[in-house]
């Protein structure tokens, strides 16, 4: 990082100044500017405010207030800063506590100009910009959901964590060429991990381990007997055992999180009650906990908070359906319409217009968890006989599976919105339907089109003219 002064935290800071920006009206006076740093931050406010304009604080906990006191006593109201890594957590903590308003800015809305790029110049560019209305703040939800949004985003790193152990097991269990992932369809299942911790406590026999497996595995006992002969070596079965224990301590920390998850979903306000849950969709199974599933009832948590249930939607799961909530959280007031919600997921098309004409339509490269679980969602229903499914078909024909995988997550998300912002009850018109609405208009164009060149359409079975 480059540093323009060796002096203390909260002492002046020397470089280059910023001109000022000609014919442009000051919309926020009490504007201030921060260049957010790992080690030191540069906070700047307008000329006159304070002799330097510009200072340096250190990124210590007493040096945050240092500034926050300063900003005050610069009689500052809103404070502009890039979203730099993790860096701006706790400035914004800080300075939220005095009353501050923060302005969180994606950093490539602030490039500065060439030429006179130091941490200084960057401090006041950003509070000229700020000062000018030219920043608009990234959306950031209530203080509750960013906490549940924080434990919410550590399970997905754990249920990761425990993934990558499963693929170790798969990995010793092959150089001891021990197929048993093979004859599974998985092996942290109940019938691989009892398979797996028998052979860990010294059980060798293939047709006493296939004993074991669950009376729905569909291979053989035979097949599973032979898919257990191998070469039980002492090294690779040491790195199985620690790959086990390693899971098991994933899982053992997943449940304590979701303890916690479920602490902090109860205290928000109710509105509905998870009695008049209405049923789950066909096809799933409720009460029946499945791997990597939280260890309470989320879908009837998250039906109590937002009064609505996401997991109706088709391709919605509760796990995806949660992270809609923790993402964005249920007040979607922030987002005017489900077009200001789809662009800032990155799932609408990017329209670069020049001279008259679209020169490029490619999405925004949106670092998003919500677009990415709803890019997922899209996937899932290839095979779905929804009204959605079909709409996914259709545009996998014609437009290829990568956009018409944004092209349906942009459906989901429009009907999280409508949800979310209406309360309204999600109903699925069905496969057939929505084939007949398509047919019909594909012959309404037709026809019209037919007679603005002076024809009619006429059906070929019967030759009656289609009206």
């Amino acid at each position: 990082m480059r540093q323009n002064s060796t002096k203390a935290g909260g002492k002046p800071a020397r470089g280059g100044g910023v001109a000022e920006a000609q014919g442009l009206r000051r919309i926020r006076e009490n504007a201030a500017g921060i260049d957010i740093g790992s080690q030191t931050h540069y906070a700047a406010v307008p000329p006159g405010r304070a002799t330097p304009a510009v200072r340096r604080f250190g990124c210590l906990t007493p040096e945050l207030h240092e500034m926050a006191q300063w900003l005050k006593a610069c009689a500052i109201t809103t404070v502009a800063m890039e979203s730099t890594g993790v860096y701006w957590i706790p400035v914004a903590q800080v300075l939220e506590q005095y009353g501050l308003e923060i302005v969180l800015a994606d950093a490539t809305h602030i490039k500065n100009v060439p030429g006179r790029k130091t941490d200084v110049s960057d401090s006041q560019w950003i509070q000229q910009l700020h000062n000018y209305g030219l920043l608009r703040g990234a959306f950031r939800p209530q203080r509750a959901l960013q906490v549940l949004r924080t434990y919410w985003r550590h399970r997905e790193g754990l249920v990761q964590g425990g993934a990558q152990q499963i693929h170790l097991m798969h990995k010793a269990l092959e150089q001891m060429n021990l197929q048993l992932h093979k004859v599974l369809s998985d092996v942290s299942g109940l019938s691989g991990m009892r398979i797996i911790r028998a052979i860990l406590e010294g059980e060798r026999d293939g047709e006493t381990l296939a004993k074991l497996c669950d009376r729905k595995v569909r291979a053989s006992a035979q097949t599973v007997a032979k898919s257990l002969t191998g070469d039980y070596r002492d090294d690779h079965l040491f790195t199985l055992r620690q790959a086990v224990e390693l899971y098991d301590i994933y899982q053992e920390k997943m449940a304590a999180c979701d303890r916690e998850i479920q602490r902090q979903m109860a205290g928000f306000a109710p509105k509905a009650d998870p009695r008049t849950l209405p049923p789950a969709r066909p096809g799933k199974k409720p009460g029946r906990r499945r791997k990597n599933q939280p260890h309470f009832d989320l879908r009837a948590e998250m039906y109590r908070m937002t009064g609505v249930d996401l997991t109706q939607i088709d391709g919605i799961s509760t796990l995806t359906a949660q992270t809609a909530l923790c993402e964005c959280g249920h007040d979607l007031s922030a987002f005017p319409s489900e077009k200001n919600f789809t662009s800032w997921l990155g799932l609408c098309p990017n329209n670069r217009i020049t001279g008259g004409k679209v020169r490029r339509t490619r999405t925004r490269r949106v670092q998003n968890r919500l677009a990415d679980a709803l890019r997922v969602a899209a996937q899932s229903l290839h095979h779905s006989k929804s009204a959605l499914g079909a709409f996914y078909r259709r545009m996998k024909a014609h437009l290829g599976p990568a956009k018409a995988i944004t092209a349906t997550a942009r459906k989901l998300a429009c009907q999280i919105y409508r949800l979310l912002k209406y309360g309204t009850d999600y109903v699925d018109q069905g496969e057939q339907r929505y084939e007949q609405q398509y047919r019909e208009r594909l012959l309404h164009g037709m026809r019209k089109r037919a007679q603005q060149l002076g024809y009619d359409l006429v059906a070929v079975h019967s030759g009656e003219v289609v009206s």
